[in-house]
C-alpha cells in the first residue's frame, strides 16, 4: 500500500507579509525597550537632574494621573480635543467638498485660504481670548482654526481629482448630484481625506496643549507648565509621557477607522501588488 502525503504550501506573498508583520512587531517592541535602557543608563551617569530614571517617571505618572487629576485635567483636555477634531473634520469635509465642486468658488477663496493657512494658530490665541474670553470654547476654537486645514485642503484636491470619465459616465446614467456625491466624488476623494484626517489629529493634539498653556487653570498643557515652573521634573516628564500615550491611542483609533473606510482602496492595492 502506498501512502500519499501532501504538504500545504504557503503562497510567497502571504509568507512575506507574515515575515514583514513579525519584523514590524519586533521593531515596535524592541526600539522602545532599547530607548528605555539607554534612558536609564544616561540617568545614572548624567549629573543633571533633568532626566530622571524611567522608573521614577513611571511612579510619578501613577501618583500624578491615577487619581483626581485624571478627572480635573485629563478628561476635560480629552473632551476639548475630541470636539476640536470632530469639528475640524466636519468643517473641512463640507467646505472642501463645496469648494472642490465649484471652480468659481475655488478661484475666489484660494487667496483667502492661503492667507489664513499661513497664520500660526498660537498667534491668534490672544485675539481669541479677547473675543471669546478664557473659556473652553476659546480653546476649541484655537484647535479648529489650526487643525481644519489638512482636511480642508486634502478634500479640495481629492474632489478636484475625481476621474472625469467616471463623472461623465455617472451623468449619462442620470445619477443625481446627491448620488454622484455619495457614490463617486466622496469615495474617490476618501484616500486624500483620510490622509488629511491623520494630520489633523496630530495638529489638534499639539494645539490642545498650547491652548491650555495660556491663562488656564486646568488641562494637560497647564499642568505640564505648572510642573516645569515648580521644578517638578519627574511629574513634568509624566505629563509628556501621557501626551505620547494619547497620541498612540489616536493613531490606533485612526488605523481602525481607516481600514473600515478605505477597505476597497486597500483591496485594490493588494490586488495590484499580487
Amino acid at each position: 500500500m502506498t501512502l500519499y502525503t501532501s504538504t500545504v504550501r504557503v503562497p510567497p506573498q502571504r509568507s512575506q507579509a507574515r515575515r514583514r508583520a513579525g519584523e514590524n512587531i519586533a521593531y515596535a517592541i524592541g526600539l522602545p525597550f532599547l530607548l528605555l535602557v539607554l534612558w536609564g543608563v544616561w540617568a545614572t551617569v548624567a549629573p543633571a537632574k533633568f532626566f530622571p530614571p524611567p522608573l521614577v517617571i513611571l511612579q510619578a505618572f501613577i501618583d500624578t494621573w491615577v487619581g483626581p487629576a485624571f478627572f480635573t485635567d485629563v478628561l476635560p483636555s480629552l473632551g476639548r480635543l475630541a470636539l476640536g477634531i470632530v469639528l475640524s473634520i466636519a468643517i473641512g469635509i463640507v467646505a472642501g467638498t463645496l469648494i472642490g465642486l465649484n471652480r468659481w468658488l475655488r478661484e475666489l477663496l484660494e487667496p483667502l485660504l492661503e492667507f489664513f493657512r499661513a497664520i500660526p494658530p498660537p498667534v491668534l490665541i490672544p485675539i481669541v481670548m479677547l473675543l471669546m474670553g478664557i473659556t473652553d470654547a476659546m480653546k476649541v476654537a484655537v484647535i479648529v482654526f489650526g487643525a481644519v486645514w489638512p482636511v480642508l485642503l486634502n478634500t479640495i484636491e481629492g474632489v478636484r481629482s475625481t476621474d472625469s470619465v467616471m463623472t461623465e459616465t455617472a451623468r449619462s446614467f442620470a445619477l443625481t448630484r446627491g448620488e454622484r456625491l455619495r457614490y463617486l466624488v466622496l469615495p474617490s476623494a476618501s484616500p486624500r481625506i483620510m490622509a488629511g484626517v491623520r494630520q489633523t489629529m496630530s495638529v489638534a493634539l499639539i494645539l490642545m496643549v498650547i491652548s491650555e498653556m495660556f491663562a488656564s487653570s486646568s488641562g494637560l498643557g497647564y499642568r505640564i507648565v505648572y510642573f516645569q515652573r515648580n521644578y517638578l521634573i519627574a511629574e513634568m516628564w509624566s505629563g509628556i509621557l501621557l501626551l505620547g500615550l494619547i497620541g498612540i491611542l489616536l493613531a490606533a483609533l485612526f488605523g481602525i477607522v481607516e481600514k473600515r473606510v478605505l477597505r476597497w482602496y486597500h483591496g485594490i492595492k493588494e490586488v495590484e501588488r499580487a
